[in-house]
């Protein structure tokens, strides 16, 4: 494994990084009011997005990019710093057109959808006209497990007629979201992990409502986390994505990479609140000294470096996995990573937050929305509990394997 960045990753990170600090980081409070102000989005990033992509940097995340669509195809190595760099201002993702949950989505489309379904929804994804939205997540059962779900898609004649719920449903309640990849149940007497498919759904369907945008640690992200109904929605037949039956290898094809690149932006955001935390350190005093000159501040900084560092060298295992076995091949990295970086992005943010005092609670500071956001993280996509369960499970077999090896490194013999 070689993790060092070749020049054309070096020279993308320098472009990717002096975008951020021309053209989005001087913004930042711009886009704070605009949103509060309720203009989202604000009216300056369709400006910044047609920069970035007139730059080149547009679609950085997608490796199986086609000579015809926008964008720079890299390895999901190569990207990872990149995504490092934009997940420090939490919406600059979508001036590169690399956000959540339009990468994931487009994942999808991009691997399973029809000819007629990428013309209409991907190529605009890819164009970044349009946004979208991915329901999966029910209220009403533990949807970590994604075999409870109980949304149904039932078959009538040529359409389908979808009824269900589903909440913090992400991009929901952006204007520009005109698409949902819905995952719900065609066959509930199938085998467990047949039983679900994928349907397209565009946003304005008759029966499709978007009951509320669940604030997040009470903070409300315009984008969305939303509750949406689907009440009697009829789709054509035509919408599937994949094959009836398919929507359980379909959700874990997305989640991978989905899961890793929610990874990259948190180590990001963990730099970047590292970074705000020691020259807070340097600036204040208390009782005669620096705060860095206390010693529990100044451990808080050396753990964060090791703990930012030990982070960001499993993620680019993890990405470089994937790029040389597959995501399928390398869940248990992608799980391992899912369950440590976002403890990691709130344990760093935290300890800033507390260096800064008062402000670290505030808008002043980036920390509070990064701590949220990192909060969310550990449901997200999986909770902790699964992802820990799934790497035990994997030990648990690779040791049956390698049963009595160890015995030998015993003083007393074991006993049954």
């Amino acid at each position: 494994m070689n993790f060092s960045y070749s020049p054309k990753v070096e020279d993308l990170r320098r472009r990717v990084s002096s975008f951020m600090d021309e053209y989005i980081v001087p913004r930042h409070r711009e886009w704070l009011d605009a949103v509060h102000a309720g203009q989202f989005p604000p009216p300056f990033m369709e400006e910044l997005k047609a920069k970035a992509k007139a730059e080149g940097l547009w679609n950085l995340f997608l490796p199986h990019l086609k000579d015809d669509e926008p964008g720079t195809r890299l390895t999901n190595l190569e990207y990872a710093p990149l995504a490092e760099i934009m997940g420090r201002i939490s919406w600059a993702p979508e001036v590169f057109n690399c956000n959540a949950p339009d990468t994931g989505n487009m994942e999808l489309l991009h691997m399973f959808a029809t000819p007629a379904q990428r013309e209409q929804w991907l190529t605009p994804l890819l164009n970044g006209e349009i946004r979208s939205a991915f329901a999966m997540t029910e209220p009403d059962v533990a949807s970590s497990d994604a075999t409870n779900i109980t949304t149904s898609i039932r078959r009538d004649g040529d359409d389908y007629v979808i009824n269900g719920r589903k909440w913090f449903i992400t991009n929901a309640a952006h204007p520009n979201c005109k698409i949902f990849i819905v995952m719900g149940k065609t066959n509930p007497d199938a085998e467990s992990h047949q039983q679900q498919s994928m349907i397209l759904v565009p946003m304005h369907t008759p029966g499709v409502k978007v009951v509320r945008n669940i604030p997040v640690m009470n903070h409300v992200s315009p984008e969305g986390h939303c509750e949406v109904t689907f009440t009697d929605v009829r789709v054509p037949a035509a919408n599937l994505l994949g094959e009836e039956g398919s929507g359980f290898a379909l959700a874990q094809a997305r989640l991978g990479p989905g899961r890793i690149h929610h990874c990259m932006r948190s180590i990001g955001a963990a730099e970047l609140a590292l970074e705000l935390l020691i020259e807070r350190a340097q600036a204040r005093k208390t009782f005669g000294k620096h705060l860095h000159q206390h010693g529990t501040v100044g451990e808080w900084i050396a753990k964060s470096r090791i703990e930012i560092d030990q982070a960001r060298l499993l993620v680019l295992k993890t990405a470089w996995l994937i790029d040389e076995v597959g995501a399928k091949a390398a869940r248990k990295e992608i799980s391992m990573i899912k369950a440590i970086v976002p403890q990691l992005h709130t344990n760093v943010c935290d300890r800033a937050m507390q260096v800064f005092g008062a402000m670290g609670v505030s808008p002043d500071t980036p920390l509070a929305d990064h701590w949220t956001w990192g909060r969310a993280l550990r449901y997200a996509d999986g909770p902790d509990e699964v992802h820990l369960q799934a790497i035990a499970r994997m030990e648990i077999a690779q040791g049956k394997e390698k049963t009595g090896t160890s015995a030998t490194y015993l003083t007393a013999p074991l006993r049954d």
